[in-house]
């Protein structure tokens, strides 16, 4: 009886999601979903308030320019809506009382995944719309950026082994001292290589040079795109535009335009170059001595 009695208090629990859920989709943002207990489910509630909440304020803020509030519409309205369509179906399917235990945790474990991939979406608008407004605080230290590119770079290693890529790094031997924001930087780089693993060629290689001349520093990223780069470089910078133009990778487009943003924000600069099926992205900066 008490078995009975939980698993009817589940299924009333994910009926109540699966119909308020509905509010949201149609643009609700402001609705919040009763969170019950510390279960998966109750997990999912809880990650689909935080992205309701978190999309609400990156609305607010992409409205204030009209060029990025048609951009939104126009290019990210299909990756925000899939991965909320699907939860929604996943939703119906738990509540069938014939499923069993094992496809049942399957069915939550893809409705997490999916609700974490959405709150990620939102991120990473509401990061690109502070950003374009100024609405970021950057804190100048000097910092090593070779030791930086380096952390960033062994950080990523996990991802790195599994992608089969070479990737070949060289730098001097000496400190490379810039007055930048390391917390920042580490993201435009985190971007950068993450960028790289999703779109280069399988069982290619990639480099990433750090130089210094002058008074500049230099870091190039070098890789084969495993996509045909039928776009100029500018239109790469543009907010949601995607290497992969049929949108079949996970992405928002809006990765290389937060990196230009962080980079700039620093003083530095960021310049794309295309020949053929090679994607070079230079950053620069001034040393700090």
């Amino acid at each position: 009886i008490y078995l009975f009695r939980i698993t009817c208090e589940k299924f009333d629990y994910i009926d109540y999601i699966s119909k308020n859920i509905e509010f949201i989709k149609e643009g609700s943002l402001d609705y919040k979903l009763e969170v019950k207990g510390k279960d998966q489910i109750a997990t999912l509630a809880n990650n689909i308030n935080n992205m309701s909440e978190g999309l609400e304020k990156a609305v607010d803020n992409a409205i204030k320019s009209e060029k990025m509030k048609t951009e939104l519409i126009t290019n990210v309205s299909h990756d925000l809506k899939t991965p909320l369509t699907s939860i929604i179906n996943y939703v119906d399917m738990l509540k069938s009382p014939h499923i069993d235990e094992n496809t049942r945790k399957d069915y939550l474990s893809i409705l997490d995944k999916k609700s974490k991939r959405l709150k990620t979406l939102v991120e990473e608008i509401f990061e690109a719309s502070k950003l374009s407004s100024g609405q970021i605080e950057f804190n100048f230290e000097k910092t090593d950026i070779k030791e930086l590119l380096i952390q960033s770079i062994v950080e990523l290693d996990d991802k790195i082994q599994e992608s089969r890529l070479e990737f070949i790094v060289d730098t001097p031997d000496e400190e490379v001292f810039t007055l930048i924001d390391g917390k920042r930087t580490w993201r435009a780089f985190e971007n950068l290589i993450t960028n790289i693993l999703k779109y280069s060629a399988p069982n290619s290689r990639v480099y990433i040079d750090l130089t210094l001349e002058d008074n500049n520093i230099y870091i190039i990223f070098k890789n084969i795109s495993n996509y045909r780069l039928n776009l100029k470089p500018e239109e790469f910078l543009e907010r949601f535009r995607r290497g992969d133009s049929s949108r079949n990778t996970e992405g928002s487009g809006l990765g290389l335009s937060i990196t230009q943003s962080i980079i700039e924000n620093q003083n530095g600069n960021m310049e794309l170059n295309i020949d053929g099926d090679l994607f070079k992205v230079i950053l620069s900066f001034k040393s700090y001595n």
